[in-house]
């Protein structure tokens, strides 16, 4: 089965836990939000930091909200071979087992000793989509896209969950391999 997607191009981010959102912005702060995001309750924040290692510094990255239980930090293959780190390739919340970094913020600074990762790329859906196409949780999908520069994902993760919005994200050197550049149809191919 076949099914048009929208592909989004997701750039580097981050999602923060409270506690340590306010060692970076200060006590009581509060993350406000510049423009809601495509997933239900996601929106990109007026904040930001910077993000750094011994080797490289990344500034005015965005933070994602709401606030989580964890902190995270979502990079490029791109961007991790400036850092000089090896980031796996994970789910988002899957951070164990990965690189740290410091992240600089306003009011103070904080030293993660792991949260940092390459997203793998996915497709949001709820669980009646994910039924519509034969899909669990955590299937892998394939998706293609059009252009002179078309291609097919391979390994494309479903993550299925109520609250989803049916929609793929990738990360910028996906987008720019595949010239997406941000958001565009694509067709996800069902096996």
């Amino acid at each position: 089965m076949n099914k048009k997607v929208k592909i989004e191009v997701s750039a580097r981010h981050l999602h923060l836990k409270k506690e340590d959102f306010e060692k970076l912005f200060g006590e009581g702060a509060e993350l406000t939000v510049l423009k809601e995001l495509s997933q239900p309750g996601m929106f990109a924040a007026n904040e930001i930091v910077s993000v750094k290692d011994d080797f490289f510094e990344i500034e005015k990255v965005r933070i994602v909200g709401p606030l989580r239980t964890y902190t995270q930090i979502e990079i490029s293959e791109t961007e991790a071979r400036k850092f000089k780190i090896n980031p796996p390739l994970r789910r988002s919340g899957e951070i164990k087992d990965t690189p740290g970094m410091i992240i600089i913020g306003p009011k103070g600074q904080i030293k993660i000793d792991n949260g940092v990762i390459i997203s793998k790329r996915h497709v949001h859906m709820t669980p009646e989509e994910a039924e519509e196409i034969k899909a669990k949780d955590g299937d892998l999908l394939r998706v293609k896209t059009e252009g002179e520069r078309g291609l097919i994902f391979e390994n494309v993760i479903a993550r299925v969950h109520e609250t989803y919005a049916w929609g793929m994200h990738i990360d910028t050197d996906e987008g720019n391999a595949s010239g997406v550049s941000g958001c565009e149809n694509g067709e996800a191919l069902i096996d």
